[in-house]
């Protein structure tokens, strides 16, 4: 019997420690979706009425019919700025309206002019202007071919799944038997005298009332779910019926997908012919599952395919609940199958194929056609924005655990980074630190004197960030909730009250931050006034906000719930962008619209970039979740959120050390750096694990702020170009298939590679080194590498294998202090790393690191650049003004030769000669106190 107990003992708590998958549905769990995947390809009812057609300067409008049920939608086709094809589709004549995403797109696309090459009874054929693009509509069965040339860049319905479920009238209720019992006599009336008029009787293209209730009936009477629909104890009662809409795209000559975060999945998307389909709906999911295509905390309805010619992408704008299937005529084939088809001549182009199917709204996809990834990221960002540019600080390493118990907890933290050497920027405070989870309030005896607490850490220049979920807890003693009721602020139940569920608090309400004067009142409440014992140096952490509900549906809000005229079904996904949003908003209006906010999310939808920081959540520490937040922020970066990061150290369960250290040294090189951990784990503070593992966490964060120059910059970039600041590495390297699947090192910015040891007990990594005829140093050794070849690295527990690309100039401060803001006035160091041609440039930009004062100008951006044994700063930003107490202390040349002399020249002409050193087994220079202002013009030459 004891074997039999401790077994099952064992198989109770491994489950406690994961997932609960039952809490979540399954396509074949969630009515539209399990109807949608029963339509077969090929068999699309959808017919295009030419003789409908409207072409303006601005957009081609044209009417779809469906021939099983005669219900009419209405095309929309646009031609956007920037090489974009919008689609949207739409019933004709809806019952009422169906939802349409706001707020997301950053203004209306400018559209530009179409023009119709030619068209006849079975199509047309429309240009998209540049390089003989054209849109060829077919009529029957409809469906859209985008081509460049001979080449089809993507079909739409190629394989017939486009679906629309029209709004309709309940067979059971009063106004329907009314409407059809009418309509059934006036059908009969009616074709007495149209057979007496007509006796050969035309087709009808339109069905009349009672042949549409007819239709209605049989389609209802053939499925369950359409009206209601229950999950375990959870009833849906969908006042507006079947809704959803769904379409499909082929993408001709594509074996590589990417995007549609958030999944804990590999970079390339898989196939799920054989499984579920990718979820997208933003869900708490406690310690998720890795591999599968789950939903998780956000959504970005936005998918890029990738070949060695070109890449493109699909946004979906659609905020309800989506599914997305992939499949590929190549998937399953093994790199042999693959040859013995190129030797045998197999004639099949590689293919693939995606769905998307919504729960409602309508279809409003944008297509947008590259060619290049850079030009995908600039057209995404001209319907969504791009990356907000984050305060200096918020670059830096952040402390965070649930929860540092009161304020001389936080002053001991605070201080132990001091005694060790440590930097850091931010500590954090979780919820245990408000009042009974009321939040923007403080524990009355644990932090008593909040100010004195943040100025003691705004005295050693850092900051503190406490969070403020939107669940509010319904108490009538409590300010934000008597507000929030008596405004009429709540998200409202079916019934008309206000909706309550279980979180933190116990019974909360949900603010309805998808109204505008809601969103308002809560950015109010950050002023200082407001929010008491708030200060300058406290920032913001939205969590929960999915939203979060412990006693509902998959831990969310019900389906049902009522946002004004919406239910919260058509929200759903977008309901996270919108407290962060708000939050951001409140934090830019506290300062008089002076100072940049950080606020870290964890929902994020399409547009979140624009907002702050996101994180991948509640994960494990476990070497499999420390693997994955690679491949996780990468594909957030894809789709324009930069500013992301993992919980170092894992969030449930306790880290071994090596595994602790080896995630610093993963953490210190991704986008945002924060440590975290639950509530019951052991401390893990960095100086906890002896003195040699103190050591190396404290060699990385401080290679962290030494990088923050470059960090800074790639920041700035993506902030004005889009461009993801950790990307894989096709981005760079687009025509080299040896990238394509590549999601264990990534690139920062153009130059910088990191692989991360991420393996236990490694004693070696085998790094995929980019580039023919390039080369890339190691920027611990400046050992030198060629590109384009797999290189074995041995390594120690020290190790983090980065490599600096040939042919690149990266700025860093050297001289590390306690937090970013002591580094402002320090001098820089340029690594110049030659490339076979024996040239570099890079950027070094500069600003006050905290305002919005860089929109007025004032910064320093300058390019760096060698070539012929000159170095020069030449100013990128002649227009903008700033001055800066930096300057250039040390320049290292990698791949050097040794000069006779170095003359520097500065800007009032005058010149004088450089100490330098040259190491001749490493080929590498370096120039000592050259002494220039970082934002002056110098040249340097080697003779």
């Amino acid at each position: 019997m004891a074997p039999v107990l401790v077994l099952w003992l064992a198989v109770c708590l491994c489950g406690t420690l994961a997932v609960d998958k039952g809490n979540f549905k399954t396509c074949d769990q969630s009515a539209f979706c399990k109807r949608q995947r029963a339509l077969k390809p090929g068999e699309s009812p959808y017919r295009a009425l030419l003789e409908t057609m409207e072409l303006t300067n601005s957009r081609l409008t044209l009417q779809l019919i469906n021939d099983n049920n005669k219900v009419r939608l209405l095309l929309e086709l646009y031609r956007l700025q920037g090489n974009i094809t919008r689609v949207k589709i739409n019933e004709l004549k809806p019952l009422k309206p169906r939802y349409e995403v706001p707020d997301v797109l950053i203004r209306e696309p400018h559209t530009e002019p179409l023009s119709v090459l030619s068209q006849d009874e079975n199509g047309v054929v429309l240009s998209l202007g540049a390089e003989s693009q054209r849109v060829i509509v077919s009529a029957q069965p409809f469906r859209l071919d985008i081509m460049e040339g001979h080449d089809v860049l993507m079909s739409l319905n190629s394989r017939g799944l486009l679906a629309f479920e029209h709004l309709r009238m309940r067979k059971d209720t009063f106004s329907y038997k009314v409407t059809s019992t009418v309509a059934s006599l006036w059908d009969n009336i009616k074709s007495v005298f149209s057979s007496q008029a007509d006796p050969d009787g035309e087709k009808k293209e339109e069905a009349e009332p009672a042949d549409q209730a007819e239709i209605i009936k049989e389609e209802e009477e053939k499925e369950d779910g359409m009206w209601e629909e229950t999950f375990k104890s959870y009833t849906d009662s969908k006042p507006n019926g079947p809704s959803a809409v769904s379409l499909d795209f082929s993408l001709p000559g594509v074996e590589h997908v990417y995007g549609i975060p958030e999944h804990a999945d590999t970079l390339r998307l898989k196939t799920t012919d054989n499984g579920d389909p990718y979820r997208l709906y933003n869900l708490d999911v406690f310690q998720y599952e890795l591999y599968n295509p789950m939903a998780l905390y956000g959504a970005v309805p936005v998918m890029l395919a990738h070949s060695a010619q070109r890449t493109t992408g699909i946004f979906w704008l659609n905020a309800a609940e989506t599914w997305v299937d992939i499949s590929s005529n190549t998937a399953g084939k093994t790199v042999f199958g693959k040859m013995l088809d190129y030797v045998q001549g197999s004639s099949e182009t590689p293919q693939t194929d995606v769905r998307w199917i919504s729960e409602s709204g309508i279809i409003d996809v944008f297509i947008m056609l590259g060619p290049t990834p850079k030009d995908v990221f600039s057209q995404y960002a001209s319907l969504t924005g791009t990356q907000s540019f984050p305060p200096l600080a918020s670059l830096g390493y952040h402390q965070c655990r649930w929860n540092y118990n009161d304020q001389e907890d936080v002053q001991a933290v605070d201080a132990g980074f001091d005694e060790h050497d440590i930097p850091y920027d931010f500590i954090w405070l979780d919820i245990e630190h408000t009042d009974g989870k009321r939040y923007f309030t403080w524990e009355p005896h644990k932090f008593a004197t909040p100010k004195e607490m943040l100025q003691g850490l705004m005295d050693k220049k850092r900051k503190m960030v406490a969070i403020v979920d939107p669940h509010i807890k319904v108490d009538t003693n409590y300010k934000i909730h008597n507000e929030i009721r008596s405004r009429g602020f709540y998200i409202k139940n079916k019934d008309g009250g206000d909706y309550e569920g279980w979180c933190w608090p116990g019974n909360a309400g949900y603010p309805d931050f998808t109204r505008a004067d809601m969103r308002a009142w809560w950015a109010s409440m950050f002023s200082y006034d407001q929010y008491e014992g708030s200060m300058m140096n406290l920032y913001t952490w939205n969590d929960m906000n999915e939203p979060s509900v412990f006693n509902g549906p998959e831990v969310t809000m019900h389906k049902d719930a009522v946002h004004g005229a919406w239910e919260h079904r058509d929200v759903h996904n977008i309901y996270g962008f919108y407290v962060q949003m708000a939050t951001a908003e409140g934090q830019i209006q506290r300062s008089g619209g002076t100072e940049r906010p950080f606020v870290l999310t964890r929902a994020f939808f399409a547009g979140s970039q624009r907002y702050g920081a996101v994180w991948t959540g509640d994960n494990a520490a476990e070497w499999d979740h420390l693997k994955i937040s690679i491949p996780m922020c990468l594909s957030l970066g894809l789709v324009g959120i930069s500013f992301c990061g993992a919980d170092v150290g894992g969030f449930f369960k306790t880290p071994s050390t090596e595994l602790l250290v080896r995630w610093y040294q993963t953490g210190a090189y991704q986008p945002f750096f924060r440590a975290h951990a639950h509530l019951d784990t052991p401390r893990r503070e960095p100086w906890l694990f002896g003195p040699e593992n103190t050591a190396l966490i404290r060699e990385v964060v401080r290679q962290r702020y030494t990088l923050l120059p470059y960090w800074y910059l790639q920041f700035y970039q993506a902030y004005l170009t889009a461009q993801p600041v950790m990307r894989p590495l096709w981005v760079e390297y687009p025509q080299d298939p040896a990238t394509f699947a590549v999601d264990d090192e990534f690139l920062i910015g153009r130059d910088l590679l990191v692989h991360p040891v991420t393996e236990e007990g490694a004693r070696g990594v085998t790094a995929y080194l980019p580039g023919k005829n390039e080369v890339w140093f190691d920027v611990n050794t400046f050992q030198k590498h060629n590109g384009a070849q797999n290189l074995y690295i041995p390594v120690t527990m020290s190790s983090v294998p980065v490599f600096q690309r040939g042919g690149s100039i990266i700025p860093r401060k050297l001289r590390v202090r306690r937090s970013s803001s002591c580094m402002e006035h320090d001098p820089y160091t340029l690594y110049v790393a030659l490339n076979p041609q024996r040239t570099a440039e890079g950027e070094l930009y500069i600003d006050d690191g905290h305002t919005f004062n860089y929109e007025k100008k004032e910064f320093i951006h300058r390019r760096l650049s060698f070539a012929n044994n000159i170095l020069s700063s030449v100013n990128l930003a002649p227009d903008a003004q700033f001055i800066t107490h930096s300057w250039i202390e040390r320049i290292v040349l990698l791949g050097a030769s040794k000069p006779r002399k170095v003359t520097l020249k500065t800007a009032d002409g005058q010149e004088s000669q450089l100490e330098f050193e040259f190491d001749a087994s490493m080929s590498v220079l370096t120039l000592r106190k050259p002494g220039m202002n970082a934002g002056a013009d110098w040249t340097v030459t080697l003779q």
